[in-house]
C-alpha cells in the first residue's frame, strides 16, 4: 500500500512540476514576484502534490467500488420508478456535497447560497436520471445533446449578463472531484442494462448530461432575480514576514477545508453504509479496503483543497495582474497557452478519467492519448479566454461557434467519442481552473480595467467545451485510419496512440478477446 501511495504522488509530481517551473521562470524574468505569493504558491504546490497522491489512490479504492457497485445493484432493479428516483437523489446528495459549488455560491450575484446551491443539485439529480433512461431506453446522446443545449442558448438570449458567465462556469465547476469519480463509476454500473449497441459508450456520457442540469439552474434563477448586480472585491494576499507566519496562512484554512472535504464524503459514505447493510454485503477485507479508501480520499482531497485555494488563489491573480500590465501584454496569450497545456495535468478528476476511459476501452484510447488531446484543448481555451479578457469580446461568440462544431462533429464520430469527450469537458474544468485560472483572468481584467463578471467569468465554460472538439477530432482520425485499413467502424475500437499507427484486424481481434 505505502508503495501504492509511493507511486501516485510521483505521478502528481510529474503533473504539478511543470506549472510550477513556468510560474518560477515568470518570477524571476518578466514578473517580478514578492515572496508573500510567492512562498504561499510553493507550499501549496507541496501540498497539492501529496493531496493529489492520497486522493487518487483514495478513489482507486473506494468511490470507484462504491459507484460501480451501486450501478450494478440499482440495474438489477426491475422498478423503473424507483430507480430514476434513486438516481435523482444520488445526483442531488452528491452535487450538495461537491466543494467546488460553494465557491460558485460565493460567486452568483443577489442570489443566496443555499437557493443556488438546492436548485444546481436538483438539475444534477434530474439530468441524472435522465441519463439513466439514456442507457436504458438507448437514445442517442448526440440527440439529447442537442436538445439540452438548444434550449440552453435559446434560454441565454433573456438572461441577464451578469449571469450568464457564472450559468455556463457552473457546467464545469459542479462536477468536480467528488461528483466525477462516483457518477463514472456509477456509469460502469448502470451501462450493463442498456439497449444501446455499444456498451462501451454507454459507460460514459453521464458527466456530459449533469453538466447541463446547473447551467440551466443558474440562468433560471437569472431570469427569476432578475439582478444585475456585479459586485466584486479584489484578492488580498495575506502578509507573511517570516515562516511562523507562512506556517499560519495555511493553518487558519485547513480546518475550513477539512469540514468541508468532511460533510462532502459523509454523504457518499451514509450512502456506501446503506447499501452495505441491505444490497452490498461485501466481505470484512473488501468492507476496510474501502473504508481506508475514503480516509485516503479525505486527507488527499483537504491537502489539495488547501494548497490551491490557499497557494494558488494569490499567485494565479498576481501573475494575470503583471502580465496584463506589461507594455507588450499580448504575451498573455502564449504563456496562458503554454500554462493552460500543463496545468490539467494537475486535475484530479483527469486521472480518473482518462485511467477509466483506458481500462473500458481495454487500452484502446490510451490515457497518453486522452491526456495529450486534453492538454491541447486546454491551452486552446485559454488563448481564446484571454484574448477575450483583452478585447472584451461576448462569450456567446465563442461558445455558439463551439458548441455547434462540437455537437456536429457528434453525429459523424463513433459514439464512445463523443460520450467520452463531452464528459471530458466537464472532468478537465475542475478546481485547478477555478483556483488558479480563473484568479489569473481576474487579475489581468482588473488590470485591463475590464469587467469581472462578463468578461474574467467564463473561463471555466471555455474550459468545459474545447476538449468536446479535440476529442471528437481524435474520433475523425480514428474514423480515417479504419477506414483507410479496410476495418468496420462497427468493430470494437482499435489501438491508438496519437500517431494512429498500425490499425489492423490483429488489434480489433486482440480487444474483442
Amino acid at each position: 500500500m505505502n508503495q501504492k501511495l509511493k507511486e501516485k504522488i510521483v505521478e502528481s509530481l510529474s503533473s504539478v512540476l511543470p506549472v510550477t517551473c513556468i510560474v518560477l521562470i515568470l518570477c524571476i524574468t518578466i514578473t517580478p514576484m514578492p515572496l508573500d505569493p510567492l512562498m504561499l504558491f510553493l507550499v501549496g504546490a507541496t501540498l497539492l502534490t501529496v493531496g493529489m497522491g492520497f486522493f487518487t489512490l483514495g478513489v482507486d479504492m473506494s468511490m470507484m467500488i462504491i459507484g460501480e457497485k451501486a450501478g450494478a445493484q440499482l440495474a438489477k432493479s426491475k422498478k423503473l420508478p424507483i430507480i430514476v428516483f434513486a438516481c435523482f437523489i444520488i445526483g442531488f446528495i452528491i452535487t450538495i456535497a461537491e466543494p467546488d459549488l460553494q465557491v460558485l455560491a460565493g460567486q452568483t450575484p443577489a442570489v443566496p447560497d443555499m437557493i443556488l446551491i438546492l436548485s444546481v443539485a436538483a438539475g444534477v439529480g434530474l439530468f441524472l436520471a435522465i441519463a439513466f433512461l439514456r442507457n436504458l431506453l438507448g437514445w442517442s446522446l448526440s440527440r439529447i445533446l442537442m436538445i439540452c443545449y438548444a434550449v440552453l442558448f435559446v434560454t441565454s438570449a433573456f438572461v441577464p449578463k451578469e449571469f450568464l458567465a457564472v450559468a455556463f462556469d457552473s457546467g464545469g465547476v459542479t462536477t468536480g472531484p467528488i461528483t466525477v469519480p462516483f457518477i463514472m463509476a456509477l456509469g460502469v454500473g448502470l451501462s450493463t442494462i442498456g439497449r444501446g449497441k455499444n456498451s462501451d459508450s454507454d459507460s460514459f456520457g453521464l458527466v456530459a448530461l449533469c453538466s447541463v442540469g446547473p447551467i440551466l439552474s443558474v440562468m433560471i434563477l437569472g431570469l427569476a432575480y432578475k439582478s444585475s448586480a456585479t459586485d466584486y472585491e479584489p484578492m488580498i494576499i495575506p502578509s507573511i514576514n517570516n515562516s511562523q507566519d507562512l506556517w499560519l496562512a495555511f493553518q487558519h484554512e485547513l480546518p475550513d477545508y477539512a469540514w468541508e472535504v468532511f460533510l462532502a464524503l459523509l454523504p457518499i459514505l451514509l450512502f456506501f453504509i446503506v447499501f452495505q447493510i441491505f444490497f452490498l454485503k461485501l466481505r470484512k477485507r473488501q468492507l476496510i479496503k474501502i473504508l481506508v479508501g475514503l480516509i485516503y480520499s479525505y486527507i488527499g482531497l483537504t491537502l489539495f483543497l488547501t494548497g490551491v485555494n490557499v497557494g494558488f488563489m494569490p499567485a494565479g491573480n498576481y501573475l494575470g495582474q503583471q502580465l496584463a500590465s506589461l507594455p507588450y501584454n499580448w504575451v498573455m496569450i502564449p504563456i496562458g497557452m503554454l500554462i493552460g497545456y500543463y496545468i490539467v495535468k494537475a486535475e484530479p478528476a483527469v486521472q480518473v478519467l482518462n485511467r477509466q476511459v483506458e481500462e473500458i476501452t481495454g487500452g484502446s484510447i490510451s490515457e497518453k492519448t486522452m491526456m495529450t488531446g486534453l492538454s491541447i484543448g486546454m491551452s486552446i481555451s485559454l488563448g481564446l479566454s484571454i484574448l477575450r479578457v483583452m478585447t472584451g469580446l461576448p462569450l456567446l461568440a465563442l461558445l455558439l461557434p463551439g458548441y455547434a462544431l462540437a455537437l456536429g462533429l457528434s453525429f459523424v464520430v463513433p459514439p464512445i467519442f463523443t460520450s467520452i469527450a463531452f464528459d471530458s469537458g466537464g472532468v478537465a474544468s475542475g478546481p485547478m481552473t477555478a483556483t488558479f485560472l480563473l484568479p489569473f483572468a481576474m487579475g489581468a481584467c482588473e488590470a485591463l480595467g475590464g469587467n469581472i463578471v462578463t468578461d474574467a467569468f467564463g473561463i471555466v465554460a471555455m474550459v468545459a467545451m474545447t476538449p468536446l472538439i479535440i476529442i471528437q477530432l481524435i474520433g475523425v482520425s480514428y474514423n480515417y485510419k479504419t477506414k483507410k485499413a479496410n476495418v468496420p467502424v462497427s468493430e470494437p475500437l482499435l489501438n491508438m496512440e496519437l500517431e494512429f499507427i498500425d490499425l489492423g484486424k490483429e488489434e480489433a481481434d486482440d480487444f474483442q478477446s
